[in-house]
């Protein structure tokens, strides 16, 4: 492969570190410091902070807006709307700009391009119907509407989705919903309007065609957001992450997505480019931390001499640089091999980063806290809310067991008989 950005690529995320400096980071603290007023006084926490609407504006206006829309998917909506160049990225040209805007918590709302939307979306570019678009993606495109997806289970190991419990069972024209999801990340926004429910139709047929992906209006009768969950002492406004129970939710049969029992295929297409995405996203946010470690190495003395010079530091800040630029080849060779066509080797090479980069994450974001001393577990720095992002993502779309599960498999198949 080649390592060198497409012009487009290099445009494009240079445009999106300049809108970053300019508009958001300046304005990071004023976020966070107005959602903790709001948490404190009882006010809505999850409504999205005023300032965020202005800076989509802007980031639309830019044409840096639905970045992530695939190359091959992309076709006029990338036109429609407001995607600089009117057409969709490869996954190797859209990984720099996800890690650029993974460095901060905003940005990837502000551009429209963050979790759970931007695989919700793709999941409707790649398998939904004409009318299901019309409703649902283009308001999701338009930044309109939010969406959440519920496939996780509180009661069942979910890191293996046949067992899941929560039912999608068709009844003439229409879809029965029953079940408890959590960890459905997005339910807190009040935008929020559409999910992607996983359950299982048939339990008698192949393992892999058991279940069906549903979308489901999030204020169908049936529907209700039980509680908030934190991460870690984190409610992730204005976002979150909710439990919803479905009991005897009835919707349209034309609201199933690709065909009864096909919900693997669509997480087989779904998932992969995600999980890149995710991990670029994991790169910029280690970027930034170590930024955030060195400069206070070099600003902060103890015992008479810079922190850089004590206790090894120097060697541990090189360690982080090796660490976060091998990750970075790792996943831009595995997004390359997606660009080829999905095979084993790409699926291992997924499966690989996702390993990979949120450990490297969490080993370069506990240096710059430990270089910050006790300031590092405040608010007063985007590091303590970095760790528990990255720790949760070792969880996220499948633990580190699965996916070294995944590449073992296929190492071992090399050499069987």
């Amino acid at each position: 492969m080649d390592f060198a950005l497409s012009a487009r690529s290099a445009d494009l995320s240079d445009r999106v570190r300049t809108f970053m400096a300019d508009e958001i980071v300046p304005f990071e603290g004023e976020v966070h410091r107005d959602i903790a007023r709001r948490r404190e006084s009882g006010e809505d926490r999850w409504a999205p902070p005023p300032i965020l609407a202005e800076l989509k504006s802007k980031a639309r206006a830019a044409g840096l807006w639905n970045l992530f829309l695939p190359k091959e998917h992309a076709g006029r909506y990338a036109a429609d709307f407001g995607t600089d160049g009117g057409e969709g990225l490869s996954n190797v040209d859209y990984a720099p700009i996800a890690e650029a805007m993974g460095s901060s918590m905003l940005a990837p709302l502000v551009f429209n391009c963050n979790a759970p939307d931007t695989g919700n979306m793709e999941v409707l570019l790649r398998y939904g119907t004409e009318p299901q678009r019309e409703r649902w993606l283009e308001p999701l495109l338009a930044g309109e509407i939010r969406s959440a997806f519920c496939m996780t289970e509180p009661d069942v190991a979910s890191s293996d989705a046949t067992n899941m419990a929560a039912t999608a069972i068709p009844d003439g024209d229409d879809v029965i919903i029953n079940g408890t999801k959590w960890f459905s990340t997005g339910v807190g926004n009040p935008d929020c309007k559409i999910l992607i429910f996983m359950g299982v139709t048939d339990a008698t047929a192949d393992r892999h065609a058991r279940h069906t992906m549903v979308l489901v209006p999030i204020d169908a009768p049936g529907v209700t957001v039980d509680r908030m969950l934190t991460t870690m002492g984190y409610f992730d406004e204005p976002l979150g992450h909710g439990e919803v129970s479905f009991d005897d939710v009835r919707v349209p049969a034309s609201n199933i997505l690709l065909g009864p029992g096909r919900a693997f295929e669509i997480a087989q297409g779904r998932l992969g480019p995600g999980r890149v995405h995710h991990c670029m996203r994991a790169i910029g946010l280690a970027e930034r931390a170590l930024e955030l470690g060195v400069r206070r190495s070099l600003e902060r003395t103890a015992f008479g001499r810079p922190l850089a010079k004590l206790g090894g530091n120097s060697e541990r800040i090189a360690d982080a640089r090796i660490a976060i630029n091998r990750s970075r080849l790792l996943v831009l060779h595995a997004a390359w091999l997606l660009d080829q066509g999905l095979s084993r080797e790409a699926v291992s090479a997924v499966s690989e980063i996702k390993v990979e980069v949120p450990n490297m994450a969490l080993d370069v974001i506990d240096l710059a806290i430990q270089l910050h001393g006790g300031a590092g577990l405040t608010d007063d720095f985007p590091l303590a809310a970095s760790w528990v992002g990255a720790r949760a993502l070792r969880l996220a779309d499948g633990p580190d067991e699965v996916h070294r599960g995944v590449v073992a498999r296929i190492e071992l198949g090399k050499y069987r008989g």
